[in-house]
């Protein structure tokens, strides 16, 4: 007589399903806040609903609050009589729009930082006065750095040890040394046409924040305009040194602009745009 086959082992229940998922968790969003070096003042700081924003605070003789936004941050601009409860509640009031273009420009920072990085070898193109020059690398007893403006390459001496962090501080010393030979050879041309005198000009690192200006005459200008054509430095040096007449950025002040830079809007998008391109040379 056959023995009934044995009944297959029941599988377990699988355990029961939520009847709502929730949803993933937002991408954790670095907002942008802007540099400090040891001279400058501390930053502000205001939390907006989930968000802790840092912002820098100036003073001037205008009327209103002002607020600019940049790839480095939240800028205030408050007249010298405003408290810091008024300035803080007008910041409140504009928290929606501060919020959106902070996120913007934390998006934006995050894709530049994926971009491939430039390969640091012989024959590698940099981005030069709205041209490319070509990286030259020899062996040599000592350090040298030497642009050749005929066949346009930048030779540098690689001494035994060198490492590639060397090798770009050495090119990027070469940069901000052009920079502040041409930045001041430009403002140097442009200052008469203006009718206005600097007191003083110094580099920066900012990324997108070109240039700015003091009521006392001091200029700062990012040296990384080096890559950009010369039309849109001499844009950034006729902006900042027109603040030197108009220290805002009301009809009047860009009518300064406009009577030496007529196509002043033009160079504005066309920064932006380059900006956007330009391959990352230096992540510092």
């Amino acid at each position: 007589m056959k023995k009934a086959a044995a009944a297959p082992a029941e599988r377990p229940a699988p355990p029961p399903q939520p009847l709502f998922k929730a949803p993933p968790s937002p991408p954790r969003i670095t907002l942008p806040s802007p540099p400090r070096t040891p001279d400058d003042p501390p930053l502000k700081r205001i939390v907006l609903g989930q968000y802790a924003v840092d912002y820098e605070m100036k003073r001037s003789s205008r009327r209103s609050i002002g607020f600019m936004i940049d790839d480095e941050g939240l800028h205030v601009t408050a007249p010298r009589r405003a408290t810091q409860p008024a300035i803080e509640e007008a910041i409140r009031a504009k928290q929606r729009w501060i919020l959106t273009k902070l996120h913007e420009r934390g998006e934006r920072r995050a894709r530049h930082a994926q971009r491939e990085p430039l390969r640091w070898e012989d024959g590698t193109r940099l981005p030069f006065l709205g041209g490319e020059i070509t990286l030259r690398l020899e062996t040599a007893v000592r350090s040298h750095c030497v642009f050749d403006s005929e066949s346009r390459e930048l030779r540098v001496g690689v001494v035994a040890g060198l490492s590639e962090g060397q090798l770009k501080e050495r090119v990027k010393l070469w940069f901000q040394a052009e920079a502040k030979r041409l930045f001041t050879e430009r403002l140097d041309l442009y200052a008469p046409r203006l009718d206005v005198h600097y007191r003083s000009m110094t580099l920066s690192s900012a990324g997108s924040r070109w240039g700015s200006c003091t009521v006392a005459g001091n200029i700062r200008l990012s040296w990384r305009l080096i890559h950009y054509p010369l039309a849109l430095v001499d844009y950034v040096v006729v902006h900042e040194l027109a603040h030197l007449r108009e220290m805002n950025h009301s009809p009047r002040f860009w009518a300064v602009v406009g009577s030496v830079y007529a196509d002043y809007d033009g160079a504005r998008l066309e920064l932006r745009r380059r900006s956007h391109e330009m391959p990352v040379l230096f992540t510092d």
